[in-house]
């Protein structure tokens, strides 16, 4: 997208708030036209002193009191102040609309994306999208649009201003504007290169900040301190860098514009002293001329510098457009599934998440009956959890065919698809909210109390939620950090259940806890597993000996399946895992005797 095609995509966001951009408009207009006419005053009171102006026209002395040039002047003042008050607050209006908009249009898309873009992307240069890249923006489209507009038209009316006293002069400022020109264009260039750089290390700085703060333990128990300062500092000079760079090649057009300007003016005074040799021009109008000319300076000046706003806009607009414009996650199903029976059917499915990668999955043929719970087990890598993130559809599979209740999965509505699922697993994710909008969340929120009551206390949760300053209400901080692990997993177990949805997903669910915790955390996962058709990820095979059947993954292929009793006779892959975890292989017909 070139620049003339992003800007005018830019300005279309402007059309939602053309009232207000057309009264700003009508203030930068008034404003303009105030410019010419200072200097217009000050002429006609020279007129008025001028004694060979009064002999010739005796009229300007009873037409133009002396008293009335000063109140025009006034008056002149109050009404350029009101109109640069109605366009200055009409126009940061827009600016501030507009960036909300872009702030809501980019969070509404973020949230859509699959899960292969955030794979892709650093949490922080998203952030740094959303709140700082956005608000380069406004300065190309408000900004610039406020220079643009009211200097342009200050520009023309002095010019015009300065035709009726001298066209001839006139024409030499004009012919500065080419080479003025080319200066622009050159300088434009290098801008948006260094700006787009800029915006990157911005997310570079985000990025840093954000996973120091998010592995603060980390960092501090192997004494990390050191490094990530480095990193941050690296970070932040790599910004100032590119600052200094960006104020480098935008100062470059102040003094071109500004000796162009010293050239013109010389020019200019050197014709007029050339024409008042030979009575073609006066001291007034020459005064009047020069006036013109200097108030043409800073509006030229301004116009010139708009260069570097515009320049950043853009680039900012390139990474809003750019996140904006990335595809959502497809939904092409046209089956609405309503309460699954949680038949689920994987036909011969593999996964690869690049062509020349080596697989994650390779020929998975797999039937899980309503109600069963089916363990999946297998070295890390081996392909457990992209099994379980296929049935969510947070993964599509390379080869193959997944079925629910008979639908392939590309078929359902991922809404009604998802309405049917409930995930629970070792990380647990919570907000900055209440214990009651992370248990009642999303769809569920507005649900009544005694059903999250309920649910908490069949996650047997409500023990300690009770002993809350607040209860149900209490704040729990970013990500749960008020609570400990069994708290937290037992809240994720609460959420789940109020769900009641009919196919559960526990990936790890009780693997980072305590004994006491485990047992808290088990007993509410047996409730929640009753009735529903479970798959769970365990490494720990304590935690899985009673499942319907167990399905041992081995290097990207489905190694063996069975009950945990008909594994270990086989002595094939799991029993070796059994082996690995209880030092021995204890007697296979002693097991659940």
């Amino acid at each position: 997208m070139n620049s003339r095609e992003l800007y005018l995509r830019l300005l279309s966001y402007l059309r939602a708030y053309k009232g207000a951009f057309a009264l700003s408009i009508v203030g930068m207009v008034i404003t303009a036209a105030s410019e010419p006419m200072f200097p217009a005053l000050v002429q006609l009171m020279l007129y008025t002193l001028d004694n060979s102006y009064t002999l010739k026209f005796p009229q300007l002395q009873s037409y133009v009191p002396a008293w009335a040039i000063p109140l025009a002047v006034i008056a002149l003042f109050v009404v350029r102040g009101l109109a640069m008050l109605l366009s200055t607050y009409c126009i940061s209006w827009v600016g501030n609309r507009l960036v909300m908009e872009l702030r809501r249009q980019m969070f509404s898309r973020l949230i859509t994306l699959p899960n292969r873009f955030f794979n892709d992307h650093a949490t922080g240069n998203l952030m740094s999208k959303l709140t700082y890249d956005v608000t380069q923006v406004t300065s190309a489209a408000t900004s610039v649009v406020t220079i643009g507009v009211k200097d342009s038209l200050t520009i023309l009316g002095l010019l015009f201003y300065l035709f009726l006293i001298n066209w001839k002069l006139m024409l030499v400022s004009i012919a500065m504007a080419p080479f003025m020109a080319v200066i622009v264009r050159r300088v434009s260039k290098r801008l948006r290169a260094v700006s787009r750089s800029a915006q990157h290390a911005i997310g570079d700085v985000t990025s840093v900040l954000q996973e120091s703060i998010e592995n603060q333990r980390v960092m501090k128990i192997f004494d990390g301190q050191e490094y990530e300062s480095s990193r941050f500092v690296r970070a932040i000079d790599r910004v100032r860098q590119l600052a200094m760079k960006q104020a480098v090649t935008a100062a470059i057009n102040s003094p071109f514009v500004e000796l162009l300007a010293a050239i013109a003016l010389s020019t200019i005074m050197a014709l007029a002293y050339q024409q008042a040799a030979v009575d073609k021009t006066t001291a007034v109008d020459f005064v009047g001329f020069i006036m013109g000319m200097l108030l043409l300076f800073p509006p030229l000046k301004r116009l010139t510098s708009v260069n570097e706003p515009l320049q950043r806009g853009l680039a900012a607009a390139e990474s809003v457009f750019e996140l904006l414009d990335e595809a959502p996650e497809q939904d092409t199903g046209m089956v609405t599934l309503s309460r699954a029976k949680g038949r689920i059917e994987f036909d011969r499915v593999g996964v690869s998440y690049q062509a020349d990668a080596t697989p994650a999955l390779i020929d998975i043929s797999l039937v899980i009956q309503p109600g069963e719970t089916i363990a999946l087990v297998g070295a890390s890598g081996s392909g457990k959890t992209t099994l379980v993130s296929l049935i969510p559809r947070f993964f599509h599979p390379s080869e193959g065919y997944i079925l629910i209740d008979g639908h392939a999965l590309e078929e359902i509505t991922l809404s009604s698809l998802r309405a049917n699922i409930a995930l629970v697993s070792q990380d647990v994710l919570l907000f900055n909210d209440t214990v009651a909008a992370n248990i009642a969340y999303g769809r569920l929120a507005g649900t009544a109390e005694a059903a999250i009551v309920a649910a908490a206390e069949a996650a047997h949760a409500m023990e300690f939620i009770a002993a809350m300053p607040q209860g149900l209400q209490t704040h729990i901080g970013e990500n749960g950090v008020r609570l400990s692990g069994g708290q937290r997993q037992r809240l994720a177990i609460a959420r789940a259940l109020l769900k009641n949805a009919p196919i559960l997903i526990l990936d790890e669910a009780t693997s980072a806890l305590d004994t006491a915790s485990e047992r808290h955390v088990q007993a509410a996962l047996e409730t929640l597993m009753q009735g529903r058709t479970t798959i769970v990820i365990a490494h720990r095979l304590s935690t899985i000996e009673n499942a319907d059947r167990i399905v041992v993954l081995d290097r990207a292929r489905i190694a063996e399946i069975g009950t945990h009793r008909e594994l270990l006779l086989r002595s094939g892959p799991y029993a070796h895992l059994h082996d690995m975890q209880y030092a021995r292989r204890p007697n296979p017909t002693a097991v659940n005797a």
